[in-house]
């Protein structure tokens, strides 16, 4: 089944901010996936899902995200852990930061582009 917020980590001109800078290596990815929806918890699965990446792939890299407290375990729903980002935790501060920082730089350059305009030919 076709699914949107596939098509969003997936496509190379939706990629964020964080994936156009740094690269897009999986666990990247995944970091940028629980950045881009801070207020939201998710199990394993629907991350995979999202993403469209392997499960082999998904646990080699999560663990880490995990172990360093990136990403916490919020509840449990029966076996299912949901997850979310650790808005505590001073690499993601630094990562939001960097992206509002990168966006900011994005809009000046683009506003500065559209006051100048066009270069006029001459006659």
């Amino acid at each position: 089944m076709y699914n949107m917020s596939e098509e969003l980590y997936m496509k190379k001109e939706y990629h964020s901010i964080l994936i156009k800078t740094l690269g897009d290596s999986p666990k990247l990815r995944i970091l940028d996936f629980f950045l881009d929806n801070p207020l939201f918890e998710f199990t394993k699965k629907e991350v995979i899902d999202a993403l469209g990446m392997s499960k082999q792939t998904f646990y080699k890299y999560f663990s880490d995200i995990e172990n360093y407290g990136i990403v916490i375990a919020s509840q449990k729903i029966g076996r299912a852990k949901l997850y979310k980002i650790n808005l505590d935790h001073p690499l993601v501060s630094m990562l939001r930061n960097y992206e509002t920082k990168i966006s900011l730089q994005t809009d000046e350059e683009e506003i500065k582009k559209m006051k100048h305009g066009p270069a006029k030919a001459k006659v």
